[in-house]
């Protein structure tokens, strides 16, 4: 059996903030929007489907666990939850918290303008909050 391992570009991409049991919780670098992701720590998956019958619930409950705590943090109108696997295929959730008068708001987040990097302290202070509202 494989081991797991992180896909290259979602490590370089995110940051990570800790192990909810299943998956790595990890915060996107891009500060345009508070988003975070989880990923299932088995390799070789790509789709919900392909994880345990157990796994699929874990990772379930990890969701609505995050999605819960980005929005305390954030206030938030409304938690997107989307895993689209079109570019990166290795099986990962995006939870973004999303409020009126963001960029693009309503319009989706995906291919929209240029990332724009979290300062350290901002990534620093994001990490923190969200780790204690879990």
């Amino acid at each position: 059996m494989a081991a797991f391992e992180l896909d290259e570009r979602l490590a370089r991409d995110t940051v990570l903030v800790t192990v909810t049991g299943l998956c790595q919780l990890r915060v996107m670098k891009d500060g345009r929007w508070p988003w975070v992701m989880l990923v299932p720590q088995r390799a070789g998956v790509t789709e919900p489907f392909d994880l345990t019958p157990l796994d699929q619930a874990m990772l379930t409950f990890e969701t609505n666990m995050v999605a819960s705590a980005l929005k305390t943090v954030t206030g938030a109108k409304k938690i997107n939850v989307g895993a689209l696997g079109n570019i990166v295929s290795q099986l990962h959730v995006h939870i973004v918290a999303r409020s009126e008068g963001d960029p693009n708001w309503p319009g989706p987040i995906w291919g929209f303008g240029t990332s724009q990097p979290r300062s350290e302290a901002e990534m620093q202070q994001f990490i923190k909050a969200l780790s204690q509202a879990l």
